[in-house]
């Protein structure tokens, strides 16, 4: 038996990176669980097939969270397939990194629709379908708690999502559900890498300021992500947990 076992678990951006890793992760400890992708259905059909290989179920979902209708139609899918729904991680999200005299109206709405109305509209919807308790994770950032110059809106999302949390776990406990931050320090994933974030002076910056002395691995993340959606952390709620090698940004 695992530790999620028989549990539902939606799982925002879980094509790839942190999102997939948690996906997997969840689906070992016998959730069902709903791989959520905005446009990539081939990754997010490779990590349901994962988790079905593993000897977990799971389907895929495409939804734009930060659209209220993809959002319902997530939700939709999730109960007329698995029913109630336990565990929601509010993972999709975006990041990009300017100078303030370069942003822009655009990447302002890109940032703050996907990471915070995101989190909003599929907090919403996943109530409806929670019975009588449930856990909340949002993905933040430890560049919430320590920004860093270029990182002004990034930053601000996520120290929005942080917000957001300890006001949700004020509001929700009497109905005995959970709202927990897990924030990440640099990890790598296909978007870091891209990105060039993962390697070179960004990542030698990073792994000085980290006790720990390296970047972090999806995997890493993904272990707290069970914790936080099991059991085992049934007397956490409100917290902002750091989870990047001691980094402080």
């Amino acid at each position: 038996m695992g530790k999620l076992a028989g549990k539902t678990a939606v799982v925002t951006g879980a094509s790839k990176g942190i999102g997939a890793g948690i996906a997997k992760a969840f689906g070992k400890e016998g959730a069902n669980v709903v791989v959520n992708y905005a446009r990539d259905k081939e990754d997010a059909e490779k990590v349901a097939a994962a988790i079905e290989k593993a000897g977990g179920k799971a389907i895929t979902v495409q939804a734009d969270v930060s659209r209220q209708a993809d959002v319902d139609r997530l939700f939709e899918v999730t109960k007329k397939t698995f029913g109630t729904v336990d565990v929601l991680v509010n993972n999709a999200g975006v990041y990009e990194f300017a100078p303030i005299d370069q942003v822009t109206e655009a990447s302002y709405r890109r940032m703050f629709d996907l990471n915070v109305l995101g989190t909003v509209l599929s907090t919403q919807a996943a109530l409806k379908s929670m019975n009588g308790s449930g856990s909340i994770i949002n993905v933040s950032s430890v560049a919430a708690l320590t920004p860093i110059p270029t990182g002004s809106l990034y930053s601000a999302t996520k120290g929005a999502v942080d917000v957001i949390t300890r006001t949700l776990a004020e509001e929700l406990g009497p109905r005995k559900i959970r709202v927990n931050s897990l924030a990440p320090g640099l990890v790598e994933t296909e978007g870091t890498r891209a990105a060039g974030t993962s390697e070179g002076n960004f990542k030698e910056t990073i792994v000085a300021r980290t006790p720990l002395g390296r970047v972090g691995t999806v995997d890493d993340i993904a272990k707290v992500a069970v914790f936080l959606a099991s059991d085992d952390s049934g007397w956490i709620t409100g917290e902002v947990l750091p989870v990047g090698g001691g980094a402080r940004l």
